[in-house]
């Protein structure tokens, strides 16, 4: 089936964007993914540490994602995604990361260079940074103090952030004015849709809506916007939240933001005519479609997501 004549602009980070890209590639063909880059972990966090770069992390599991399906593709996703073990000063590092870290130093320029990583791989589309300086994530969370349970504590860092065990009240960008990265503003503007989730709500997803050009863009643009729920609340970020719960966050942060689809798996809708109310109060329609593995883990299945992105973006 040859794919659709779209173009769409998906963001996101880690995994759920990684799942949301394996699926888009097999059914547009214009594809672009804007990527949350506030990672502070792992090896990304190192490498920001010591080169002053954005961290890369999130960013190859982008180009992981848009790897093909023949024996080059599957070979290079396979290495890219690649981490070292053992015990030396190599430990944790992630082969794509180190590259897309190297092209940055030969280019000086962060969408060059992973410019030239997409060519290596074959990427079918391209990667975006959701703006050009490093930044942290801060957060105001509620239940972290036994004795005041209603007090907030300011938490800093998306590793941080995410393995929290209090409740998310509030959300912040250090800088808290980062400039966007104007390749992605544009494509926000020249897109036919923009996909947001799933993802970690507070740490991937919402992310974007703070970087104040690219809400703009996304709260100005043509394009219609689709939002793909999560398959369950995550511990440490929206535990406790329902789905209509997922899309007053986004409207808390981005008011003028129009939503016109809901994609959402039937199973995790515990009250699928209130999730319809509620989207169709915000002028958007609800399409419920299986869209998760049959393993039983709350993942979304890139085959079945990309089958309802066929149908809602015809």
């Amino acid at each position: 089936m040859a794919p659709l004549s779209r173009r769409v602009v998906a963001l996101g980070g880690g995994h759920g964007l990684h799942a949301n890209l394996s699926a888009l590639r097999r059914v547009v063909d214009d594809l672009t993914a804007v990527v949350t880059v506030a990672d502070n972990g792992g090896s990304s966090g190192r490498l920001r540490a010591e080169f002053g770069v954005l961290p890369p992390g999130d960013l190859r599991m982008a180009l992981a994602a848009l790897c093909g399906d023949d024996a080059w593709g599957r070979t290079w996703e396979r290495a890219v995604q690649h981490r070292f073990a053992g015990d030396g000063e190599m430990a944790g590092h992630v082969v794509g990361n180190l590259l897309i870290v190297a092209l940055w130093d030969l280019f000086g320029d962060p969408v060059e260079g992973l410019r030239w990583v997409g060519e290596l791989l074959g990427a079918q589309g391209r990667v975006l940074p959701m703006a050009l300086t490093p930044m942290d994530i801060t957060a105001d969370i509620r239940g972290l103090d036994p004795s005041d349970p209603e007090a907030l504590r300011t938490v800093r860092g998306q590793v941080q952030i995410a393995s929290t065990d209090g409740v998310m009240s509030a959300v912040r960008l250090d800088p808290p004015d980062p400039p966007a990265c104007p390749a992605a503003v544009a494509a926000v503007h020249e897109a036919d849709w923009v996909v947001l989730g799933p993802g970690s709500w507070y740490t991937s997803v919402i992310p974007h809506l703070l970087v104040p050009e690219l809400r703009s863009a996304l709260t100005a643009t043509d394009a219609r916007v689709l939002v793909t729920l999560n398959l369950a609340a995550q511990q440490g970020e929206t535990a406790g939240y329902s789905p209509v719960d997922h899309l007053a966050a986004l409207h808390e942060h981005a008011p003028g933001l129009r939503i016109d689809t809901v994609l959402a798996d039937p199973g995790s809708v515990p009250d699928a005519e209130e999730l319809a109310s509620a989207v169709a109060s915000w002028g958007g329609r609800l399409v419920l479609a299986e869209v998760t593995r049959d393993d039983g883990t709350p993942r979304h299945d890139p085959a079945r997501l990309a089958t309802a992105y066929l149908d809602v973006l015809r």
